[in-house]
Order: C-alpha cells, then sequence, then structure tokens
C-alpha cells in the first residue's frame, strides 16, 4: 500500500499533545473525600459510567487516526510485467580436420571444441544455433534450431573422417553465411574454430568474410593449438600410431576474417583458455530483454472515512444519552 498524499500523515502527531493534554486534566479533575473506612466503599458495584467514561475520548482519538489517513489518500497498487525476448541467430564453424586431433588439448582438440561449444548452447535458451562442419569440404550438420538437445546430440556424432580430410576455412564460413543469410534476427554471429590454414576449397577466407560482412554477419574467429610441438595420432595398416607436428596455422587469416566482420579474434592454447574464450564471446553476445512494467493503482480511503463516521456517531450516543442516562 501506498499513498499520494503523505503528507497528511503528519497530522498524526496532534495525538501526542491532545492525549498528554487529557491525561493532564484528569490529574487537575481528581477528587479527595475523607471517610473513616473504606470498606463500604470497596463493596459497592462499580457503575457502567465508570467503564465508559474514557470511551469518547480514545474514540475521538481513533477518528482523528483514521482522518489522517484518509487524507493521506491510502492506494493498493496491482503490478504486473510483459517479457518480450530477442535471440540471437548463432552459426557455429568446427574444423574437423586430421590436426584437431593434436592431444595439446585433452583429451584432444575436437572433443574439447565440442564440449565447451556444447555447454556454450546449453547456456543460451533464447537463441537459434546450428552447427557447420568442415575439412577438406563442409556440410550443416545442423540448421539453425532453437531444440538445443538435438544439437548438443549432434555435437556428439561429429568425428574425424566424416569429410575428406583438409582445410577449407573459406568453404566452411561460406557455408555458415549461406545458413543465416535470410535470418531476420538483427543479431547474426558465426563462430569460426579451426587449428589450421586455408589449404582446400573454391572460396578464399577473405571472399567469404566480405560476404558475412554485406549479410551484417559477425564472426567470432578462434585459433586452436598451443605453441611447439604436438602428438598427433594417424591411421596406418598396422593400428593407431603417433607422431608429432609443428603447432601453428594462418593468424593473420583468422585476424583479417574477424576485423572484416566486425567481429574478435582469440587464441585458445588449451582447454581452459578455450573455454574462457566462449565465457568471453557469451558475455559480448547477450540475447536482448525488453520489460514492460503496467501499474494500476486504485483508491482506498473510503473504509477509513466510513470507519471514522461510526466512530463518531458511537462517541455522540455515549456522550449524550448513555452517560446521561446512566447519572439519572
Amino acid at each position: 500500500m501506498t499513498f499520494a498524499s503523505p503528507g497528511y500523515l503528519f497530522l498524526l502527531l496532534l495525538l501526542v499533545p491532545v492525549i498528554g493534554w487529557y491525561i493532564y486534566r484528569l490529574k487537575d479533575s481528581d477528587a479527595s473525600l475523607q471517610l473513616s473506612s473504606g470498606q463500604v466503599l470497596k463493596r459497592q458495584p462499580k457503575s457502567l459510567r465508570v467503564y465508559l467514561i474514557h470511551v469518547p475520548f480514545v474514540l475521538r482519538v481513533v477518528i482523528i487516526t483514521l482522518l489522517s489517513l484518509a487524507l493521506a489518500r491510502p492506494q493498493l497498487s496491482n503490478r504486473w510485467q510483459s517479457e518480450s525476448t530477442e535471440g540471437i541467430d548463432i552459426m557455429m564453424a568446427l574444423d574437423i580436420s586430421g590436426t584437431m586431433l593434436g592431444e595439446d588439448f585433452k583429451p584432444n582438440r575436437l572433443e574439447a571444441a565440442k564440449a565447451v561449444a556444447s555447454d556454450f548452447v546449453i547456456a543460451r535458451p533464447n537463441d537459434q544455433i546450428g552447427l557447420v562442419v568442415f575439412a577438406g569440404e563442409s556440410f550443416t550438420q545442423c540448421p539453425l534450431t532453437t531444440d538445443h538437445a538435438v544439437l548438443v546430440n549432434l555435437f556428439k556424432s561429429v568425428k574425424f573422417g566424416m569429410i575428406e580430410d583438409g582445410t577449407a576455412i573459406g568453404l566452411g564460413l561460406a557455408n555458415a553465411v549461406n545458413r543465416m543469410k535470410d535470418s531476420q534476427t538483427k543479431s547474426k554471429v558465426i563462430i569460426l574454430l579451426t587449428d589450421g590454414s586455408n589449404n582446400r576449397g573454391e572460396i578464399d577466407p577473405q571472399t567469404a568474410a566480405e560476404i558475412a560482412k554485406t549479410y551484417g554477419i559477425r564472426v567470432y574467429a578462434i585459433g586452436v593449438g598451443s605453441y611447439g610441438q604436438v602428438r598427433v595420432p594417424y591411421q596406418t595398416p598396422y593400428g593407431t600410431q603417433y607422431g608429432t607436428m609443428e603447432s601453428e596455422f594462418d593468424e593473420t587469416t583468422l585476424k583479417n576474417i574477424a576485423q572484416t566482420t566486425g567481429g574478435e579474434y582469440f587464441r585458445a592454447t588449451d582447454n581452459n583458455s578455450l573455454k574462457r574464450i566462449y565465457e568471453q564471446i557469451d558475455q559480448l553476445e547477450k540475447t536482448k530483454l525488453r520489460v514492460r512494467e503496467y501499474s494500476k493503482r486504485s483508491e482506498h480511503f473510503v473504509p477509513y472515512l466510513m470507519i471514522a463516521l461510526m466512530c463518531l456517531i458511537m462517541e455522540i450516543l455515549i456522550r449524550h444519552f448513555a452517560t446521561k442516562t446512566l447519572t439519572n
């Protein structure tokens, strides 16, 4: 409950001198009577007037209190909110080439990227998110969807060898752009993750970046890989063997892609840094929540006036009828 005119509540301070004056008068109005013994008076029943003598004053105090509250105009407020969510379209372009099996991440680069990306998807329930994978070629693993449980399951099924090996960064980026170019959403984002240099495909990565810019799509490019030599498994007729490779990729191209589209470039060197990058992207691309608040107020001073009127009538009746009748 609120008050439209709370200043009138200061009228309640008038009760302090009124009550003080009443108590002072009671002391001055006390009469004394000398008797040899008070036993006879103790046995006399008290009249109803003795019990009612202070009731008119109490009612007067209640009336002043109620009138002050009524003048302050008490109001009840009903509030409710209307929310509308504006999501973001996010397409993930994931490199699944052979070098993504490098074990500088645990258990390897590809599995670490899948795990962190899945957590990212689950944490954004209001967005449409899809997945494009690429190596020597590219295809859409999942179109834009809000069914994130399906998308996470499709992430689990991604593995090396699904398509011809190689690193077609431009083709993977162009495929992701094609999947979201017709979206009506204001915010469109591609998260491009790779650990290599473009060596396959008919589309140059910079050309794909220019196309993304045309459609208002920002690209966050993530280069994956530690520094130095990396242990990598490879298949032979005698089973899985391990070799080493130099961990290097074309960072300049990834930086240019991000700069062209208004995005950012990140370098992930281990599981923790990759997780932090996705957390940073999550903060950069917040879903917009619009909240409209409505309020309806209703006046509630009438009950106070009605009770004050009832108290006034009771005071008049007690003062002019009950007490007079009792004294006669």
